[in-house]
Parts: structure tokens; sequence; C-alpha cells
């Protein structure tokens, strides 16, 4: 009797065992394995728009030096607040003017065989300004020289709102990328039948900043010439299609 049981025990677990692989042979396969086994085509383009800029990001500063740390502060404090004083004058509001770096360092003179010798302490502080006048951008150098900064460390150009462009950047990504997609396909006898992924890289990134020199006064009436040019507005896509005979 117990060898019986055994017996349809055994008989029932090998029928168990021969519907779940009967399963498994049936189980519709993944869209992974579907996309593996269908011919693709992976591609990659990319847009690019030309805009003016309509605002430009300055750096610009004061550096002092005196025989006292206090003295080096207080005469940079001084001339810092002219300058700022003058870009407010120039039609920068507050919030376009930030404090982007402050030091104090001790000067020390090296001769050789002796310990260095302190001779005086300098200043440096520096300030990041946003122009959004770019027909005013001269003016507000010179203005800021004038009032007492000593270094202007750098010019960078860009768009304040940058949407719009980088829109159309994409629609040109797009075109270009399709108009690519179906020349494969043509030349390789094939038709598109589906996009299986699209992403997108890259956006809007304004240029480097360009230097400018440091001034310390200033002897032309003329005003700074400044030419802001265009800025380049790509947008990177890269896209699977599924291609049919």
């Amino acid at each position: 009797m117990k060898a019986l049981f055994r017996a349809a025990a055994i008989g029932a677990l090998l029928v168990a065992g021969s519907a779940g692989a009967a399963l498994a042979q049936t189980a519709p396969t993944s869209a992974a394995d579907t996309l593996f086994r269908a011919t693709t085509l992976s591609l990659s383009a990319f847009g690019e728009v030309n805009r003016a800029p309509d605002m430009a990001t300055i750096s610009l500063g004061v550096q002092t030096e005196a025989p006292t740390a206090a003295e080096a502060m207080r005469l940079n404090a001084v001339k810092m607040n002219q300058v700022i004083a003058a870009l407010k004058k120039a039609g920068l509001a507050d919030r376009d003017i930030q404090t982007s770096g402050l030091s104090l360092n001790p000067q020390y003179v090296y001769q050789e065989n002796l310990p260095p010798k302190l001779t005086g302490y300098q200043v440096s502080n520096q300030v990041t300004i946003i122009a959004r006048d770019l027909t005013k951008l001269g003016q507000v150098v010179d203005a800021t020289v004038k009032a007492g900064a000593t270094n202007v460390g750098g010019i960078q150009f860009g768009l304040q709102n940058s949407a719009a462009a980088e829109d159309a950047a994409r629609a040109e990504a797009v075109r270009v990328l399709l108009a690519r997609m179906n020349l494969y396909a043509r030349a390789t006898g094939y038709s598109s039948a589906r996009l299986v992924t699209l992403s997108e890289g890259g956006g809007y990134s304004p240029p480097q900043p360009m230097p400018m020199l440091a001034m310390a006064r200033m002897d032309k009436a003329e005003s700074t010439p400044v030419q802001a040019g265009e800025l380049k507005v790509r947008i990177d896509v890269n896209a699977t299609f599924e291609l049919i005979k």
C-alpha cells in the first residue's frame, strides 16, 4: 500500500513538471527578446541654432595693499563701495551684483639665506555682475574702472531665457534624425516600422568667458567697445528604430 502511494506521488510530480515545461515553452517572449530579434537601426543627430545674446556676466574687483591688514581692508572697502555705487548708478539691480571672492593675504619679500620679511597685506574683493542691457555694457565697465576697479576678469555672454532656442534646436535635431533614418532605410531596402527609443543629450551651454584686460585708469572719452556676436544652442538626440522589409 505504501509502495502504491509512493508511485502515485512520483507520477503526480512528473505530470506537474511536464506541465510547467509546457507553460515555459508557450510563455510570451520578453520585449527585450523581441527587440533583439528585430532589425533595428540606432542613430544620433544634433540640431543647432544661433541666437543673439541678451545678457553678459562680468567679474571685476578691487585690489589694495597696505602695511597692516586693517588698513588694507579699509582701503579696499572704500574703493569697493564706490565701485558698487557706480554699478547701481549705471542701472544694475541688487540681484545682479554678487560678491564672488574676498581674500586677505600677507605679502613677503624672500631673500637668500634670510627668513621671509613681511612687507604688508593685500586684499582682493571680486564681484560678479549681470548686465541685462548689452547696449550699455561698455559704459558699465568704464564706470566701474573710473570708480576704482583695478581688474576685470572676463566676460561671458548668455541668454536670459534659452527655452525657445532649445526647442528650435530640438525640432532641427529630430528633422535631421528622421532624414538620416529614411536614408539608411532606403539604402538597405527597409522601411521604418516604429520608433523604439528616443533620448536627448546636450543643451544650451554658454561659451567660456573671454578675457578682458585689467584697467587702472581711463584716459579716453569713448566707451569701451564690446561685441556680443552670436551664441550657438545645440541639442543632441539618440534614437533606435525598428525596420521592416
